[in-house]
C-alpha cells in the first residue's frame, strides 16, 4: 500500500527531540534550497566559499548575522507574504523585518510548542502586560499572545497594559475561583505590577518576555525573578526565549534554563571564528528554526549563551557590539 509523503511543514512538526538523522536530513534539504533561491543568504554562502554541493553535514551549513533581517528582504517567495513582523527596537534603532510567507506555519509552530510546555491553551485564562493589537499589530509576540487567547477563549482574556488595577482585579478573582491563568509579560510592566499591586497568586503561571526599553535599570534575570516570587507568592517565573527574526520559541519553566521544541536547536560559535561551531559550551548564540523554512532556517544571534550536555541552555548576555533590542533582558553569566 502506498503511503502519502508528507509535506514539509508535516515532517518538520512530527520531529521528535532524539530524530537526530530527520533534522539533518530536513536541514540540509532547506540550506539547499535557501543557498539556491534566498537572494540574501545565498550571496552570504557564496562569499564564505560554501554551495549546496560541498556542503554534506550539518556542522558545514553557514548560519547568517541575524542583521540580514535589518538590511535585506529575507527569505524565499512564490506569492506577497502575508505578515511583515517588525522588531519593537527603541527610537531612532533600525528594525528587523520577518516576512511570514505562510501564517499556518507559524500558528503550527507556536501552538504546538506552547501545548508541549504549558498544555493547552483552552485550560487557561490569558493575561497580557503588552501592547494591544491595535497598537503593535507588526509584533510577533503581540500576534502570538492573541493567537493564544483566541485558542483560549476565556472571557476575561485581555491586554492590561496601563491597566494594572483592572489586572490585579482579574488575578484576584481567577485566584480566588481556582482559575488556572497564564500571565505574559513584558519585563518593566511585570516589576510595576510587582510593586503597585502585590498579591499571593494561585493556579498562575508568570511568563517574562525580557524588555525594560529604557524603562528601569537592566537588572540579572535572577533578580528580576527574585522581585516577582516575592510579590506574587510564587515557586518559579517562567520566561520566553523567542524573537522576531524566528517563527519558534524556547522556554524555561523558572529554572533560568530553557529548552526548545524538536524542530528548533541551538548552538555555540566562537566570537573570533565565526564558522567554529560546537553543540555544547560557551559561545555567541546560533539556532535552526526549521519553522523558518520560507525565510531563513539558520540564524546567528548577538546573544552569548552556555549549552549543556542535554541541548538546554542559558543566556549569559549580549555580544559586547549589539544593539540592545527592546525586548531584550540582559542577564548575568
Amino acid at each position: 500500500m502506498h503511503t502519502p509523503t508528507k509535506s514539509l511543514p508535516e515532517q518538520i512538526f512530527s520531529l521528535n527531540e532524539h530524530n537526530d538523522v530527520l533534522f539533518e536530513k530536513l536541514s540540509l534539504e532547506l540550506f539547499r534550497m535557501h543557498a539556491k533561491q534566498n537572494e540574501p543568504y545565498g550571496q552570504f554562502v557564496r562569499l564564505l566559499g560554501r554551495t549546496p554541493e560541498n556542503v554534506r553535514s550539518i556542522k558545514e551549513i553557514p548560519f547568517m548575522p541575524i542583521s540580514f533581517f535589518k538590511h535585506h528582504l529575507v527569505g524565499t517567495f512564490s506569492a506577497p507574504p502575508e505578515a511583515v513582523f517588525l522588531s519593537s527596537g527603541t527610537t531612532g534603532m533600525e528594525r528587523s523585518h520577518h516576512h511570514v510567507a505562510h501564517l499556518s506555519v507559524y500558528n503550527t509552530s507556536l501552538e504546538t510548542c506552547f501545548n508541549q510546555f504549558f498544555g493547552k491553551p483552552n485550560e487557561y485564562c490569558i493575561l497580557a502586560l503588552l501592547p494591544s493589537y491595535l497598537e503593535r499589530s507588526n509584533s510577533s509576540l503581540v500576534y502570538m499572545t492573541q493567537r493564544l487567547m483566541k485558542k483560549s477563549g476565556h472571557a476575561d482574556n485581555g491586554f492590561y497594559l496601563d491597566r494594572l488595577t483592572a489586572l490585579s482585579k482579574v488575578l484576584n478573582k481567577n485566584a480566588k475561583n481556582g482559575v488556572k491563568t497564564l500571565l505574559i509579560g513584558v519585563t518593566f510592566a511585570l516589576l510595576d505590577l510587582a510593586e503597585k499591586h502585590p498579591q499571593e497568586l494561585k493556579n498562575c503561571t508568570i511568563l517574562e518576555t525580557g524588555g525594560m526599553k529604557g524603562r528601569r535599570r537592566e537588572m540579572p534575570r535572577e533578580e528580576v525573578h527574585g522581585i516577582l516570587r516575592s510579590a506574587f507568592g510564587l515557586e518559579k517565573i517562567a520566561s520566553e526565549y523567542g524573537m522576531t527574526e524566528l517563527l519558534s520559541q524556547g522556554y524555561s519553566l523558572g529554572d533560568g534554563i530553557f529548552r526548545t521544541p524538536p524542530w528548533m536547536r541551538v548552538y555555540v560559535r566562537e566570537a573570533t571564528d565565526p564558522l567554529n561551531v560546537f553543540e555544547r559550551g560557551k559561545g555567541a548564540l546560533n539556532v535552526i528554526d526549521l519553522a523558518n523554512m520560507h525565510s531563513c532556517p539558520f540564524i546567528a544571534t548577538q546573544d552569548l549563551a552556555h549549552i549543556h550536555q542535554d541541548h538546554s541552555f542559558e543566556v549569559l548576555g549580549r555580544m559586547d557590539d549589539a544593539e540592545v533590542r527592546g525586548c531584550n533582558l540582559m542577564v548575568s553569566s
